[in-house]
Parts: structure tokens; C-alpha cells; sequence
């Protein structure tokens, strides 16, 4: 089951979404996506789906009687997500500790950086590279991502 709530916060329209642990998300990827340019939406798709599996997978241990949260907005020309779940939390990876322009290298040969192997995965890559903002609460339990869609001239990773 799938809920669906729209509520203002802050002066911002947050909609609010949440499921049961599942690894079955593409309606809600379809809901999560609607509002983003079509340009856009199979890169993001693919970050988001990653974050989803994270949280319904890693987090909820895909425990039916859990669930994982998410709230979108859209402020100016940014695009915010919030995904939560009601797992232990994990200690997530600081940005910085992570060399994006090597990681494509590093990845090849995981004996190069053998602690992002372990604490920074497939997902976690796949995140630092899409989103311009990737941040999680204390607990590690609620990741926020942003994409920021300036102009229609920048154009997606993937197409």
C-alpha cells in the first residue's frame, strides 16, 4: 500500500509519500518523478531507485511492517528528496571523503581505497554522482538529495 499526503511546510509544498519495504518501486518512482523535466528523469530515476533499495533493503531489512518515507518539494529550480526509514541507521560517508574525478579508477581496482568499498557501494556512487546535494541526519536513517536544474542547456548524464 502506498500512501499519498500533500502538506505545506515552511512555505514550501511538501508531498509525502510511504510504502511498505518493498523492492517493487516503480509507481513510486512514476509519483516521485512526475513533476521532474523529462530530460532529466531516467538519470535521477536511476539515483533515486538506488536510495529507495538502500533504505527498503539495507535500512528496513525489507521488513513488511515498515516502511520507508519520502518527501519531495521543488524550491526555485532545485529538486528535493527525503528518504527515510526505520532502521538502526548507518554512518554514512562525509562527500569529501570521497574523490568523485578518481572513483571510476578507484572502483576498478578495489584495493585502492578498500574503506570506501566497505562503507560506500554501488548506491552510494551512484548518489555522489547524480545529486548535487547528498546528506544524511545524524542517525543515518534520512538521506536528503538534491538536483539542481538550472537551465534546460545543462543536459543529464544519461540520455
Amino acid at each position: 500500500m502506498i500512501a499519498i499526503s500533500a502538506r505545506p511546510v515552511v512555505g514550501r509544498n511538501w508531498i509525502t509519500i510511504s510504502f511498505a519495504s518493498t523492492l517493487y518501486l516503480c509507481p513510486i518512482l512514476d509519483l516521485l518523478l512526475a513533476e521532474v523535466p523529462a530530460y532529466w528523469q531516467a538519470e535521477l530515476r536511476l539515483g533515486l531507485q538506488e536510495a529507495l533499495v538502500n533504505a527498503a533493503k539495507h535500512g528496513n531489512k525489507l521488513d513488511p511492517s515498515k516502511t520507508v518515507g519520502v518527501r519531495f518539494s521543488i524550491v526555485q529550480n532545485e529538486y528535493w528528496w527525503v528518504i527515510s526509514d526505520e532502521g538502526c541507521g548507518f554512518k554514512a560517508p562525509c562527500g569529501c571523503d570521497l574523490d568523485t574525478d578518481n572513483c571510476d579508477s578507484d572502483f576498478a581496482d578495489n584495493s585502492a581505497l578498500p574503506h570506501v568499498e566497505q562503507e560506500c557501494g554501488r548506491g552510494l556512487f551512484i548518489l555522489y554522482q547524480l545529486f548535487d546535494r547528498v546528506d544524511w541526519n545524524s542517525q543515518g536513517t534520512e538521506l536528503r538529495l538534491c538536483k539542481e536544474i538550472p537551465t534546460r542547456y545543462r543536459l543529464p548524464r544519461l540520455r
